[in-house]
């Protein structure tokens, strides 16, 4: 009994967190090898459990959750050993926001991506619900751009969100509307000025061929005007020959801003010339093909787009602004959707017209190249004016991509573009995303992310992030909203960058967007 009675030493009896004689004669002997071979230490250690040593000071852990295995080949695991690396964000452009991953930096530039390989085009699409913050994060981009020789120009402002930041950097701004600032659609003279510049230089051949240019986007112009103040229906070929041929006396006689009023009247009482042209075969057949196309125009000069482009342009585009801002608030509070799908077309062909004019000259030689972005906001309530305005807008925005001119689309959801009216329209809308070099996405509904990737390569972890950000998960109302200033950029078929844009705090006061009745924005 006495064996099994026989107490062990005091010093073993607190579970064995203090040492016995023995085990500290050990530890002397370890410690005195040690100080004289300090390599031992290391070849002789023996590894400690994952959870640590059972002894004082060993950082014991007593659970260790489960973690997930990964596994992947050696040509891609060996660069994570021994320390993590880097996402491998583009840091070429303007510093847009943190990588949500890893808080790293990510920069965007179209120009410089397309320069560096990393797009094909320097086209961008927004997609993102109201309140995620896609104006401030276009005005971060582009007065970040501005720095970068870049010249924003914002064609058809319906809130308005940029006149300030444009007047912050000290660009025009135009308020077009009725009993404000005017633009005709036929106007050409800023073009007119151009070709005849690069024509005195010696530059014929490109003179000619930007008058050509001109020509065709106002009769293209002319007629996307003229459809949507019929609601729709189609200008029959005739007419565009009547309006071409209206188009062409003006420019023989050297007018080169002719007015809708003009072109109407020129139809009450055409020349021979026109006449002719137009393939008629007597003044009798010219006015009775003439009539619906004389009602319509006389009906855009009296009805819902009165004084909208009944006059010559008041305020011409500076093509030396830093930055550019024509604003149609007051067109869009009207409500008219003719209107405001109106004045959004108008607006964008004399924009480009006037980059076409700088970009030409300085081909030329004779102007300071410039990288152009223009900012297309709100399109779906362009596009929605009537059927074949996509035809309108890819037309305008495509010769530009040609040209290295970059363009920003925001709309609120791909429901927006499947509402226009034909099928034909919801298709070419569908490709105008699929052909922008960069897509950035916020907060959507997990239908839209469905949605959405059925046009830009989406995983479900990339959808599971989305649609996280889409609303706040309480009704506290205090809550800050989880999308607000996040967003994935997509390119092709890479993996997406979710980032956080974080705003300064003047820029949170110059971007602000949130409107207040009787208060400043």
């Amino acid at each position: 009994m006495g064996l099994f009675t026989k107490k062990e030493p005091e010093e073993v009896k607190d579970s064995g967190e203090i040492l016995t004689r023995k085990q500290k004669k050990k530890a002397k002997a370890l410690a005195d090898r040690i100080e004289k071979d300090k390599n031992f230490f290391l070849r002789n250690l023996p590894i400690a459990p994952p959870w640590g040593r059972r002894t004082r000071n060993a950082g014991r852990v007593a659970y260790i959750a489960e973690t997930t295995r990964l596994s992947a080949p050696t040509t891609q695991a060996c660069g994570l050993f021994p320390f993590v690396a880097g996402s491998g964000a583009p840091k070429i452009g303007v510093p847009l926001g943190l990588h949500l991953m890893n808080q790293e930096t990510v920069c965007m530039d179209p120009f410089k991506w397309v320069q560096h390989g990393l797009v094909t085009n320097p086209g961008i699409f927004i997609i993102a619900q109201p309140g995620c913050g896609k104006s401030a994060t276009v005005k971060r981009l582009i007065t970040g751009m501005t720095a970068f020789g870049s010249v924003p120009i914002i064609l058809g402002d319906v809130k308005p969100d940029y006149p300030r930041v444009v007047e912050a950097l000290g660009g025009q701004v135009i308020e077009m509307g009725r009993g404000r600032d005017t633009i005709n659609p036929l106007d050409a003279g800023p073009i007119r000025r151009a070709a005849e510049r690069l024509s005195a230089e010696g530059f014929e051949k490109e003179a000619r061929e930007l008058m050509a240019e001109a020509v065709g986007r106002r009769l293209a112009l002319l007629i996307a005007i003229c459809q949507v103040g019929r609601n729709g229906q189609p200008v029959v070929p005739a007419e565009e020959v009547m309006l071409a041929a209206c188009l062409t006396h003006f420019e023989e006689i050297g007018d080169s801003q002719p007015t809708i009023p003009d072109v109407l009247e020129l139809l009450r009482n055409p020349s021979d010339i026109v006449i002719s042209s137009a393939e008629a075969r007597s003044r009798e057949e010219f006015d009775q093909d003439s009539k619906p196309l004389r009602q319509t125009l006389s009906l855009m000069l009296t009805g819902t787009l009165k004084g909208l482009f009944d006059g010559p342009t008041t305020h011409p585009i500076d093509i030396n602004a830093p930055a550019i801002e024509i604003d149609i608030s007051s067109i869009a509070r009207s409500g008219e959707e003719n209107a405001i799908s109106s004045a959004m077309l108008a607006v964008w062909a004399y924009g480009f017209g006037v980059v076409d004019a700088a970009m030409a000259l300085s081909e030329a030689g004779l102007e300071p190249p410039r990288d152009y972005i223009a900012v297309l906001d709100e399109l779906w309530r362009a596009l929605r004016g009537a059927p074949g305005l996509v035809d309108r807008a890819d037309a305008l925005t495509r010769v530009n991509r040609a040209r290295g001119m970059a363009q920003v689309m925001v709309t609120h959801s791909l429901d927006d573009l499947e509402a226009l009216p034909t099928e034909s329209d919801r298709r070419k809308a569908r490709g105008l995303v699929e052909r922008s070099g960069t897509v950035i996405l916020g907060g959507v509904s997990p239908r839209e992310a469905d949605a959405i990737s059925g046009v830009v390569p989406l995983s479900e972890s990339e959808k599971q992030i989305l649609t996280s950000w889409q609303a706040p998960s309480s009704w506290s109302g205090t809550e800050a909203h989880p999308g607000r200033g996040r967003f994935m950029i997509k390119t092709g078929d890479r993996t997406g960058l979710p980032i956080q844009v974080l705003l300064l705090p003047v820029e949170l006061e110059l971007y602000n967007t949130d409107r207040i009745a009787g208060q400043d924005r």
